[in-house]
């Protein structure tokens, strides 16, 4: 394992004890609020209440769905087999969380103390010139690069042993808040009828499009040709010098007639992610943009044509937005694929301020998404950046 990438687990399991302790934490006063819970009957469904709010923060962070709405009785501690298996969880985390992940933030702020000890043991007061675990003051340099080599044991305990502190910390969580098998089954079907429903409606929505382009643009351009080619043959007769002019009238219209059409052909599946790639099509859409837009893909396979399609068709929605509505003076687009999710992120600097419940481009967004199963998500402070962020499951 290179040490880049070790280094890098080293960081995750430090981020992942501060989180984690975090959560115990709240464990430990739920626990508080679930014993005056059973005292005070009244106070139950709040407490239940509590222990699922903590407990669906914790499957966040594991990565694990949320639960089944939760019981408003203290029998449920009992009775419903979801809530007990929370309330196990929250009895154990609060304990095995809590002293973990202090003993491994301990363990991150001594590689400070101790690796950097050499350099400020001369300033520091005499009472404080000692390592970490209390040993007697140093009062020789010697001394003091020993206390830094505990530092690099300490950065040693950090990349080999905390990940495994860490796993320790949330095999708790990982295996009493995964949903049990009815549980998972009724979210999946809930989830499966939301995504059905998404799928319906923007399939509803592109045919209301297509057919408004056809309706509105070609459609109108064919009449105008019909229009002026029987304006011409009646010239012929009356005024044969007229008809040639007629005429050209009537090729210009049927000229842009079918720069239309191609148009709304291009915008049912573009061309060039047939062609060549996704990569390829972004780069074409960032260069019709009028506002300047950075391509950064990371792509090094193809995903399903329709997730490719949606993929495009998002990032065309988003940078309409951005050239409309956000007054930003440059954007970006990033594409990458995750082992089997392909990541889309759209940032502009514009003014920011942006509701991601309204407006028909964001909802359109939110459609094409979740008719793939992927997730949308939204970011837009007053005064920017505003980001939008798509994540489709690519099969691969």
């Amino acid at each position: 394992m290179s040490v880049r990438r070790r280094l890098r687990i080293g960081i995750e399991a430090v981020e992942r004890s501060a989180t984690g302790w975090f959560t115990a934490f709240l464990a430990g006063l739920v626990w508080v609020s679930m014993a005056i819970g059973l005292v005070v009957p009244s106070a139950a469904p709040w407490a239940l209440g509590r222990l699922r709010a903590v407990a669906d923060m914790e499957r966040r962070r594991l990565g694990l769905p949320a639960g089944m709405p939760p019981q408003t009785s203290m029998r449920a501690v009992f009775g419903d087999p979801a809530t007990g298996r929370e309330t196990r969880w929250m009895l154990i985390h609060a304990v095995l969380g809590f002293f973990i992940g202090m003993l491994n933030l301990t363990i991150a702020v001594d590689i400070v103390r101790d690796g950097l000890f050499p350099l400020w043991w001369r300033i520091a007061p005499a009472a404080d010139a000692t390592p970490a675990i209390g040993f007697p003051l140093i009062r020789t340099q010697n001394g003091a690069w020993l206390v830094g080599l505990m530092g690099v044991g300490y950065l040693f305990l950090t990349l080999y042993v905390m990940p495994w502190l860490v796993r320790l910390m949330e095999l708790p969580g990982r295996r009493l808040l995964k949903p049990g098998p009815g549980e998972d089954m009724a979210m999946r079907i809930a989830e499966l009828t939301a995504t059905r429903a998404a799928a319906l409606d923007a399939h509803a929505v592109e045919l209301r499009r297509i057919e408004r382009a056809l309706h509105d643009g070609t459609q109108n351009r064919l009449v105008a040709v019909s229009v002026l080619l029987g304006a011409a043959r009646r010239a012929v007769v009356r005024d044969p010098a007229s008809a040639d002019d007629i005429l050209a009238r009537a090729q210009d219209a049927s000229e842009l007639a079918l720069a239309e059409l191609r148009a709304v052909v291009r915008s049912i599946l573009p061309p060039v992610l047939t062609d060549r790639s996704l990569s390829d099509a972004l780069a074409s859409l960032a260069a019709t943009c009028p506002v300047p837009v950075t391509v950064d893909a990371d792509l090094p396979g193809r995903c399903a044509a329709s997730v490719e399609a949606t993929a495009y068709f998002v990032a065309a929605e988003a940078l309409t937005n951005v050239a409309k509505h956000s007054g930003a003076s440059h954007a970006t687009v990033v594409v990458a694929r995750e082992a089997d999710k392909l990541r889309l992120r759209v940032t502009d600097d514009g003014r920011g301020g942006a509701d991601a419940n309204g407006g028909t481009g964001l909802t359109g967004i939110r459609r094409r998404a979740e008719a793939h199963d992927g997730t949308v998500t939204m970011t837009s402070p007053v005064g920017g950046p505003t980001t939008v962020e798509v994540i489709l499951p690519c099969g691969l």
